[in-house]
């Protein structure tokens, strides 16, 4: 434990209506269902996808994982006031088929342990229907419950704990338990992924184009990139959802931004036609990204990943929102963070009222990423404002709240490129 323990402290898309298209096959539907469940748990790099056969779901539950604390699920998931809350979690696990490719990670004591390194709170509100997903960093300090690990013993609360430290005290039942508590969030759904995990999905989709608005030299993941548009998958992907020395300020905090990056290109490309339209690429991708997570029991049901699917395949864009969870100095530590309280309040507040969400902040921390810009939004001419008419009530305002500067995001109506640490150089 004591190695462990010192690792971890190291514009909105035009939809088609209904009415315009043809009735889908009732296998296509199905299948349709599995693709946008897996588009909006695979923001995270990990992932659940919904079953679409018996055997795969029979697997699912084999490797299932309770969770404790969070209330009852109802039997519709629309009956959950407030909307819905999934915890995603990417762990750092040496498996025997990718242990090679992480080097001293992977070898002696220091393989045994897991970490819980990218840790995502996935909020879906109630109607209307938006998606924010909530990045906390793995230096974050916190105070950590006592929780109940597989085998039926119990950890000891800690009042202070680096947060990637949760899943070797207690699995992913405590890192969900963390989160929380931390949050003030019920979390009835969790699910975690390894480092193989995220290569095999990737390569299930046959990889994902990202932006790198300046190369990228990083000697502890392998990469060498020149600027541009590059499709990556396998290793590249992980490689790329790694770096931290390659990207922005070197940060841990510069790299969620480029994490995020990923999270929502790799969305687009799941909610698309290209996707969608491909049956056998959709049962692939369900069946490989089962075969990679570990779910909480309260995931096993395929009639509640349906509804889940359901209630987000028509939500736009911009009401996709990534952020990053608000963070100050540790003033006991200067590489180590601890929560901004009262900013992360406000987040929890707007979630609550289930307002649209403004980033005042950068797209990305620590100068991760920055936003491509649209060569013809300028030239674009703005819509008419219709007048209103006579005696009309008019409609109910939806106003968005403006998060505090010390949260930065990004939608995914926006376009992010990394922002590598070969400026100027390609």
């Amino acid at each position: 434990m004591a190695e462990a323990t010192h690792r971890a402290r190291r514009g909105r898309r035009t939809v088609a209506r209904h009415g315009e298209l043809r009735s889908p096959h009732p296998l296509a539907l199905v299948m349709k269902v599995v693709g946008i469940v897996a588009a909006v748990a695979l923001v995270s790099g990990a992932g659940v996808a919904a079953y679409a056969v018996t055997d795969i779901a029979q697997t699912a539950v084999a490797n299932s994982v309770d969770l404790e604390g969070q209330e009852a699920v109802p039997p519709d998931i629309g009956a959950i006031e407030g909307g819905v809350n999934l915890f995603l979690a990417g762990t750092d696990a040496c498996e025997p088929e990718y242990a090679h490719y992480f080097g001293g990670r992977c070898t002696g004591e220091s393989a045994q342990g897991e970490l819980n390194d990218v840790n995502l709170l996935v909020h879906i509100s109630d109607a209307p229907r938006r998606v924010t997903v909530v990045s906390f960093p793995r230096d974050l300090m916190v105070p950590v419950p006592s929780c109940t690990r597989e085998d039926g013993t119990t950890t000891s609360a800690l009042s202070k704990e680096q947060i990637n430290a949760t899943f070797f005290l207690g699995g992913l039942n405590c890192t969900t338990k963390t989160i929380s508590q931390l949050s003030g969030q019920n979390i009835p759904f969790a699910a975690k992924v390894t480092w193989g995990g995220v290569i095999e999905v990737t390569d299930a989709i046959g990889g994902v184009e990202v932006c790198l608005a300046s190369g990228i030299r990083d000697s502890h993941t392998g990469i060498d990139w020149p600027a541009g548009n590059r499709t990556i998958q396998g290793i590249e992907a992980l490689q790329f959802l790694r770096t931290r020395h390659g990207v922005g300020d070197g940060s841990d905090l510069g790299r969620i931004s480029n994490q995020q990056q990923y999270m929502s290109r790799l969305a687009k490309k799941l909610m698309g036609d290209e996707v969608l339209s491909n049956l056998p690429l959709l049962y692939k991708l369900a069946t490989t990204t089962v075969e990679n997570i570990t779910p909480s029991k309260s995931l096993v049901n395929p009639a509640t990943l349906v509804q889940i699917a359901l209630a987000v395949k028509d939500v736009p864009f911009e009401d996709i929102v990534f952020v990053q969870y608000p963070v100050l100095t540790d003033p006991s530590d200067p590489n180590r963070v601890v929560p901004d309280y009262a900013s992360a309040q406000q987040l929890w507040d707007a979630l609550e009222e289930n307002r649209p969400l403004e980033i005042t902040g950068k797209a990305g921390a620590n100068d991760g990423v920055v936003v491509e810009e649209d060569p013809d939004a300028a030239e674009a001419t703005p819509e008419a404002t219709p007048e209103a008419t006579p005696g009309a009530t008019p409609e109910a305002t939806d106003e968005a709240v403006e998060l505090p500067s010390s949260i930065s995001g990004s939608t995914a109506a926006q376009d992010t490129c990394s922002n590598g640490n070969l400026r100027g150089n390609g």
